[in-house]
Parts: structure tokens; C-alpha cells; sequence
């Protein structure tokens, strides 16, 4: 059996892409694939603070509200969207099932691994 760990442990802060102006502090959202914008009002895709000004385009640090995991996508899902357990461990977008968290990055098919932010 293969060891698996959190691709980036709880607390710890991560390196995005901002899709627009961001200030220090502000709540973010997932915009894209691994790229943020500030979030909007109820967000159900926002991930954590930012944790210093960026302009659009630029590297943002951002502190994240829980770890980031990697898993294997059932079938494609977009960055941003709630992510559930799929069929033989895998993820999916979330339809009906326990919310395990945010996906970061996108997946294209079954099968590519994403990032995800656990809830």
C-alpha cells in the first residue's frame, strides 16, 4: 500500500494566480485553475485571506482554511466546484454527497489528479 499525504499541510500558505486586483487580507475565491479573486458575498468557492496586495496577473500568497489534498478525478470537474467521493476512491463533482472540499485545479477526464482544499 502506498503512502499518501496533504500536498500542502494545514496553516500553510500557497502560491496563486490572481484574476484581479486582490488586497491583503481580503477573502478569496477560486477564479480558475489554481488562480484566485476576491470573493463574492456567500461564496461557496472561497478558500482562505490573502496575505499581501496583487495586482491582476500577479502571485499571490494565499492562507488557505484547510489542507490541500490530491486525489483522482472520477470524471472531469472544474476548478472551484465542491468536490464528494466518486467510485473506487476517487473524487467528482458534488451532487449529493459530503462535501469534502474545493477543487484548486481542473481535471480534463477521469483519472487526472487535482488539488483540492479540504472543507
Amino acid at each position: 500500500m502506498a503512502d499518501h499525504l496533504p500536498k500542502f499541510k494545514p496553516g500553510q500558505a500557497v502560491t496563486f494566480g490572481a484574476t484581479a486586483a486582490i488586497t491583503g487580507g481580503q477573502v478569496v475565491e477560486v477564479s480558475g485553475d489554481r488562480t484566485v479573486a476576491p470573493a463574492g458575498a456567500a461564496s461557496a468557492k472561497a478558500i482562505g485571506t490573502a496575505g499581501h496586495d496583487v495586482a491582476s496577473g500577479g502571485k499571490l500568497v494565499v492562507h488557505l482554511a484547510g489542507p490541500v489534498d490530491t486525489a483522482k478525478a472520477a470524471a472531469a470537474v472544474l476548478a472551484g466546484a465542491k468536490v464528494e467521493a466518486g467510485a473506487a476512491g476517487t473524487v467528482r463533482t458534488a451532487t449529493t454527497g459530503l462535501v469534502l472540499g474545493i477543487a484548486l485545479t481542473a481535471a480534463a477526464d477521469a483519472g487526472d489528479v487535482i488539488e483540492f482544499v479540504r472543507a
